[in-house]
């Protein structure tokens, strides 16, 4: 194999056969499958757990914890739901809104110097978030 080809192994170290590599084909026939609703609303859920993530909000809390980070991933979900919610309905755009909400306040909470309201992250598009 030349460098520019990219090796294969299998989980004992040996080389796979070509079939292991991604099969990008059948990858692209299942994701035009998969409603738009469902990729926003999907895309919005990883946002928010890597958000709660970089809150410390999970069970390694301060060993991940990073606010900037944090900052900017609710920054993106709350875009994501502002330019979103009119496409995916009030039923699946509800509760993204209060985990939203959640984070904002968790954020504020985590700041040693919190935010202005209205300056936090993702209040752009909410509002301001009081505690």
């Amino acid at each position: 194999m030349s460098d520019a080809t990219p090796s294969y192994e299998t989980p004992t170290g040996e080389p796979a056969e070509s079939s292991a590599a991604p099969d990008f084909d059948a990858m692209t026939r299942d994701i035009a499958e998969v409603p738009a609703v469902e990729v926003i609303v999907t895309v919005a859920v990883n946002l928010m757990s890597a958000a709660a993530v970089k809150l410390g909000l999970t069970e390694d809390g301060e060993e991940h914890k990073d606010l900037d980070e944090a900052r900017k991933l609710v920054h993106a979900l709350a875009g994501l739901l502002d330019a979103g919610a009119t496409e995916i309905s009030s039923f699946h755009a509800a509760p993204l809104r209060d985990g939203l909400k959640s984070l904002q306040l968790a954020f504020r909470e985590a700041s040693l110097v919190p935010d202005e309201p209205g300056q936090g992250p993702g209040e752009k598009y909410t509002g301001p978030v009081y505690g």
